[in-house]
This record gives structure tokens, sequence and C-alpha cells, in this order.
């Protein structure tokens, strides 16, 4: 039964933060009426590593957001471990349906479902699947056929190709282990690779190939777009926390993580050469116990971000070059995430692969007031959960208490502000990305057939590296 003006809550686990989120539903109208964010421990490349330090900081978040609302959180949404999650294939196929007989969107559903269960799992104890997603049909005559396509087709035979995530199971396990400590528990887990795209790209970017980078804290990850179907995804375990550490490092341990993040947030930028008013500018670090002051200069901070994030470029350039998809990609890469809004960021991908890059914002599919980072790159992922969770009519994750009686779900509201055409104002002087002058950047583009060149040079060393690289992270965690 459908739920008139109800709340979905919305909870993302990261290794940076815990941002919980609330939306009032109705219909189709999401208002946004709460969000925040919160630093987070216990997390290592977006998976729970210590349940009792994630759920102390969850439980409190909770506890300002009913306060805040008059509300009781009873469940959540919440978003499945980026890494590790590998691809694989599956096919499925229903026989003896009736040549007449329609094919239907329950049809497809079910066919989903059955490559599902049926995909043998090298260790079921061990692994599970965090979902699929259809990349052609066949009716037995006619092959390659789009979803959209299928449907309303007559066949007796219906089969499906799809990709499957699988990651670890014991991941999922201690979700639940997390919020059942914070007193709720997970209504949906999402795999976030789709929900987050489909809340950051424009339907013409899935449509003429797209390479979605989401930049977090403890792993990057990538999903590549072709025909409005994902046909691949991956994620490297490196993110902003080992930005932060590489701050860190450099200042020969004098200064703590949280001082090393906040000034990679103040002073952060790469390509050294751009940040032309701060170049001779020299950050003078205290000392409470005595010793000299540490002085770290700007121009030398963007030299240790940018040798990082060209680390972890090179390895997503790999990945989108094994997708098969790297000439395809007609409207490049868009960046979202908490990294992503990285002073020269854009254009020093655009220097790193010759494609056109973006930085991805939350669409305005919803409304807000007086939700601060709502629109930001960094709520993504939540905006992500909750487009996808108001598709179920019947869901519902919290109750109003203490005779609270809600507001009607949609009042005047403030609406996302649409993306400036300029450039944001900040601390350096940079040049535009693409979205600030897309037919100047379209005159320097190289051309489509030297995008991939890179991989021509750097892809079999930065493949094995890459390879060599997960082999040590997986060891460790293991």
């Amino acid at each position: 039964m459908e739920i008139q003006d109800r709340h979905i809550v919305a909870i993302d686990l990261g290794t940076s933060k815990i941002a919980l989120t609330v939306a009032k539903v109705n219909g189709e109208n999401v208002q946004i009426v709460y969000y925040r964010e919160t630093p987070s421990e216990g997390i290592r490349y977006s998976s729970v590593f210590n349940a009792s330090q994630v759920s102390g900081p969850l439980s409190e978040a909770i506890r300002q957001a009913e306060a805040a609302l008059g509300i009781k959180i009873t469940q959540a949404v919440v978003g499945m471990p980026k890494h590790p999650v590998r691809l694989e294939s599956s096919t499925g196929k229903i026989e003896g349906r009736g040549f007449d007989e329609d094919i239907t969107a329950e049809d497809v559903a079910e066919l989903k479902r059955s490559a599902q269960d049926m995909y043998p799992l090298e260790n079921p104890n061990m692994e599970a699947i965090y979902g699929a997603v259809a990349q052609s049909f066949s009716d037995g005559e006619n092959f390659q056929i789009i979803e959209n396509d299928i449907i309303g087709m007559t066949s007796d035979v219906l089969e499906g190709h799809f990709k499957i995530f699988i990651g670890k199971k014991s991941s999922l396990a201690k979700i639940d282990t997390v919020l059942k400590k914070a007193g709720i528990v997970a209504a949906r887990k999402y795999f976030t690779a789709d929900t987050t795209a489909k809340a950051v790209l424009l339907d013409s970017e899935m449509e003429n190939g797209v390479a979605m980078v989401d930049f977090g804290g403890g792993c990057v990850s990538v999903s590549v777009y072709h025909g409005n179907i994902m046909r691949h995804y991956a994620s490297i375990p490196f993110g902003g926390k080992n930005i932060t550490g590489d701050i860190q490092i450099e200042s020969e341990g004098s200064i703590g993580r949280d001082l090393a993040e906040n000034i990679k947030i103040a002073f952060g930028a790469c390509m050294p050469e751009k940040i032309q008013n701060l170049s001779d500018k020299i950050i003078h670090i205290k000392s409470d116990n005595g010793e000299a002051d540490k002085k770290l200069p700007v121009k030398y901070l963007s030299e240790i971000i940018t040798a990082r994030v060209e680390e972890i470029f090179m390895a997503i350039l790999y990945e989108i070059q094994q997708s098969g998809f790297a000439d395809r990609l007609m409207s490049g890469i868009v960046v979202t995430g908490g990294c992503a809004q990285t002073a020269n960021l854009g254009n020093f991908i655009f220097d790193l692969s010759g494609y056109r890059v973006r930085t991805g914002y939350p669409r305005h599919l919803f409304s807000f007031q007086g939700c601060e980072g709502i629109i930001e790159t960094s709520a993504a992922t939540s905006i992500g959960l909750i487009m996808a969770a108001k598709e179920d009519r019947t869901l519902n994750c919290a109750f109003a208490k203490d005779g609270y009686v809600p507001e009607p779900a949609v009042p005047e509201t403030q609406e996302a502000e649409p993306e400036d055409d300029e450039p944001k104002e900040t601390l350096f002087e940079f040049e535009p990305e693409e979205q600030a002058a897309p037919a100047e950047k379209a005159k320097k583009a190289p051309k489509q057939k030297d995008r991939v060149k890179w991989t021509d040079k750097f892809g079999k060393f930065w493949g094995d590296l890459y390879e060599t690289v997960n082999q040590e992270i997986e060891n460790e965690k293991a």
C-alpha cells in the first residue's frame, strides 16, 4: 500500500564521513529536510572495519536528526561498500512463454532475479551478489535489444545478459551490526555505483558514453556508461585519506591528521604551476611542544597532492581502458565525491587523458530548505540513495513522535540552484574547467583517436603496479 507523506532516511557510511539525509516524499515530490555530515572512524576503503567505532557517531547523528525533526527513525537505506567489488557476466533465460505473450517489465525483473540467483559464486560463504545491471536482451531471433525495446515484444523466449557485482558477504553483515548497535535496521541496501550515477549524470552523457569517477576518502571508483547502460565498474583502494596522509608524512610528523585534512581543504590544489598568486606563500604550522615552527610552502603542498592524484587517476584510466569503451566516451569524465572539488583537478585529468572533464553535482531532482551541503559533490551518494528508495511507495523510515505533526511534503522551498556558468570563487587562480568554457576547451581537446594514447606508454606499467598494490591491500586485510 502506497504511503503518503513518508520519510526516507539515507545513510552514507564513508571512510571520511558519515552522512545522514532525511527526505519527505509524496509521490514524485522529494524534499530534503535534513542533511548532516559527521567525521567517521572504523571504516576502511568504504567498508566497516570496527563496528563499535562506527556505531557511536552514527547513533549520535540519528539522535540529532530525530531531535531536529521531531521524528523517530526506525530504519534507513544504506549504501554497500564500493571496494572490493568485482564484475562478472551472467545470462538468464525464460522459455515456453507462448508466442503471442507480451514481454512485460515484470518478466524482465524476474529474469534479472533469476540471473542473480543462479550465478555460481566461487565461495558462497564469503561472497554476496551486490546487484546486477542488464546489458542486452534477445527474443531468440533478434539480439542486442535494450530493455526499453524488449518490453512489449511478443516471443516464446526471453534471454538476458547481465553484469553481476560481487563483494564480500561479511561487509554486508557488518553494516547490519552497525545499524543494530545504533537502534535501527536496514530497509534496503543499494550498490551505489548505479544510484549515484543516476543522481549525477545527464541522460545524454549516459547515452553518448561517459566515465563517472567517485573520488571518495577511502577509495575511488569508476562506472563506465554507454547507450544508457553501465558497461564497466572498478574501484581502487586509494582516496582523499591517502592525500591527507602524504601531507602528514611531508610535515615530518609535526601535525595530526585533522590539521593535515584542514590544510588540504583550505590550500590544496593540483598543478602547482597554476596556483599563481599563492605559489610563493608558506603555511606556518605552530608547534605546541617547544620545537621550531614547521613551514610548508603552498607550492610544495600542491606538488604532494598532484603526485598522489596522478597515481590515482592513472589507475582509473587503466580501468577505463580495460572496459573496452575508452574510445567511445564522447561525454568524457564526470568527477563526483568529496574530493571532486579539489582546485585544478579537472584541468589535471584533462592533461593526463585528453577527455573533457565535468564536476558532478547532484542533479536538480529535489527541493530543499536549510540543508547546507546537500548540493555539493560530497552529497551525491546520499541523493542517489534517496532517489532510488523513493521508487518503493511502501517504504517509510520514520514516524512522528510526541504529538509532532509533520508539515506538508512540499512546502515553499528553496530549489537547488543551477550550476553556475562561471567558475566558483576559490583561493586559487586557475583555468576554468570544461563546463565553464565548453567551446574553448573543445578547441584544445585532442582528436578522439588520440585520447587513449597514454595507455601505449603507461598501460602495462600501471596495470602491473595496480594489480600488485591491490594484492598487498588484500593481504593486509586478510
